[in-house]
């Protein structure tokens, strides 16, 4: 399950589903980003959609870059997914329609010039899994640590209304979870202990 670390008018923005992060965050990390609503592709948004998504992305991108001292002297790349709901084993088993099946998000990834992965090596094209190599090849990679993903947000926020000229940052507003102390949108947040969907679901189980 992805933890959403902050929600707005240009969509939302998540911590990758650790079962298939591409990515650790001491070679770059990534961040995932949803646009406002549920979509196959860019051309389905209205105008007013992509405007507040792409601005989403820029700022959060810049935050990336502002914030994590392993992107220092580093670079992003964008990059639109959701192959993987087309492969021909996922469920339901056979051959999709992408319009009906496919999810459009974006992939924030972090180059960093210091990154050990050899599939992520700086100033190389990055290599990708296959699909059913997928759980596999992201055991071990570790997301970002909650006090980056604070400073993240808290950037992406200042981009958005200093920058873009967004008044209200989109509307975004995040607290820490109470329990494992990442950014959550308040909304998301219980009442009571002010802990996160994910540290609630722990507690039940």
């Amino acid at each position: 399950m992805s933890h959403v670390l902050m929600r707005g008018r240009g969509g939302r923005v998540c911590l990758p589903d650790p079962a298939t992060t591409m990515i650790d965050r001491a070679d770059g990390g990534q961040l995932v980003l949803y646009p406002p609503r549920r979509v196959w592709d860019r051309t389905a948004l209205t105008r007013e959609e992509l405007i507040a998504w792409h601005l989403l992305i820029a700022a959060t991108a810049r935050a990336m870059l502002d914030t994590l001292p392993q992107l220092a002297g580093g670079c992003l790349n964008y990059w639109d997914a959701g192959n993987w709901a087309l492969n021909p084993a996922a469920e339901p088993v056979g051959p999709k329609d992408p319009q009906a099946a496919r999810v459009l998000h974006q992939h924030l990834c972090g180059r960093s010039p210091h990154s050990t992965d050899r599939a992520w090596q700086w100033g190389e094209s990055p290599f990708f899994p296959a699909y059913v190599d997928r759980f596999t090849w992201s055991a071990g990679k570790a997301p970002f640590t909650a006090s980056e993903c604070v400073a993240l947000v808290e950037r992406t926020r200042i981009v958005l209304r200093d920058d873009y000229t967004e008044v209200d940052a989109q509307g975004i507003t995040s607290a820490p979870c109470g329990a494992c102390g990442y950014p959550t949108p308040l909304d998301d947040l219980d009442a009571v202990t002010a802990r996160c969907p994910a540290c609630r679901a722990l507690l039940l189980g």
